[in-house]
């Protein structure tokens, strides 16, 4: 590794220096928003909750010689859920966060996460949120190759169904459950053993994520209720969670939910995704009873996200590569 050798850490400075000053910006919004910064452990009983993630595992060695199998974990969500049902009502991190088997322009395996939670607050609090963030980069665009938006602008709100219906031509409920309705409607091939979020996701990278956030940001909301297992059901219309994702320049930001509470539900979901992601990987993790037992304690009325900040330097500097905005890569 020679980053750190001076000709080539000179041409990443002004990208690490403008990454100084927007971390910076951020934390003083936050603070005049009220909320309170904390830091919460990278060791974990699980790394998360997503069925398709790869995880770093490790051995803790106890001093009277036990060993703990434990995760680096891909988000701070679980602790800082934990201290939401301890009564920290508005809560931030920068958190240093872990995703194996990933690696690209966009993505790094070890990066930071910038995650936050409001209690008492539903999701479209979040969304207001996301776009005074987006006011305090300071820049009067975000660039993501030759795709620009304008942080200032106010974000579209789409649907999921919606984004499915102008992009693709898809009526996604009529296919719901039903991977070869799915391939068939939006004309994505299938692939042997194909379930219906491979071809959802396939569809997403292909005609739908590469137009949005164009010109200003787009906020992609109400998921499919079988991809939020950590969100809430739309009131309503259960077929739905209240999940968000924001979208710039094509580029995916942040991941939002108005917060399950439930501690039953919760347990159903979780120990289902672990059935799952054990049938088509030969793995799972345990499920974290401290955290159901923070849920059983009394999780209040929340909603919560996490923001690529790795991510959101690249669009602020127009850089090309996420190791572009890192102080050292990962080699």
């Amino acid at each position: 590794m020679t980053e750190w050798r001076p000709d080539k850490l000179a041409r990443r400075l002004p990208n690490l220096q403008a990454r100084n000053r927007l971390q910076a910006a951020l934390r003083q919004w936050f603070a005049g928003e009220g909320f309170v910064e904390v830091e919460t452990p990278i060791l974990q009983v699980a790394p998360g909750a997503e069925v398709h993630l790869t995880g770093f595992t490790t051995d803790w060695e106890l001093p009277d010689g036990e060993e703990r199998e434990r995760w680096l974990h891909s988000s701070p969500e679980f602790a800082m859920k934990k201290l939401l049902a301890g009564g920290i009502p508005k809560l931030f991190q920068f958190a240093r966060v872990f995703r194996n088997a990933e690696g690209s322009a966009l993505h790094h395996p070890e990066f930071t996460m910038l995650e936050w939670y409001r209690a008492d607050a539903g999701y479209e609090t979040v969304m207001a949120d996301c776009a005074a963030l987006l006011r305090q980069t300071g820049v009067k665009e975000l660039r993501w190759g030759e795709h620009v938006c304008d942080p200032l602008a106010e974000p579209e709100r789409l649907t999921v169904v919606e984004a499915f219906q102008r992009y693709a031509g898809v009526d996604l409920f009529a296919t719901i459950g039903n991977p070869d309705a799915l391939s068939a409607a939006s004309g994505i091939a299938m692939h042997t053993g194909d379930s219906w979020d491979d071809v959802f996701f396939r569809v997403m990278f292909e005609k739908i994520e590469s137009r949005l956030g164009m010109g200003r940001p787009t906020i992609l909301c109400e998921y499919p209720i079988s991809m939020a297992a950590l969100a809430r059901a739309k009131p309503g219309d259960p077929r739905v969670a209240e999940r968000f994702e924001l979208y710039v320049c094509g580029v995916e930001l942040a991941n939002a939910f108005g917060e399950l509470t439930d501690p039953e539900i919760q347990a159903d979901r979780l120990e289902a995704d672990m059935d799952m992601k054990e049938e088509l990987y030969g793995v799972r993790w345990p499920v974290d009873d401290d955290f159901l037992a923070a849920l059983e304690h009394g999780l209040p009325d929340c909603a919560g996200i996490a923001l690529g900040f790795d991510r959101l330097v690249m669009l602020a500097t127009g850089a090309k590569h996420i190791e572009d905005v890192l102080w050292l890569p990962v080699r």
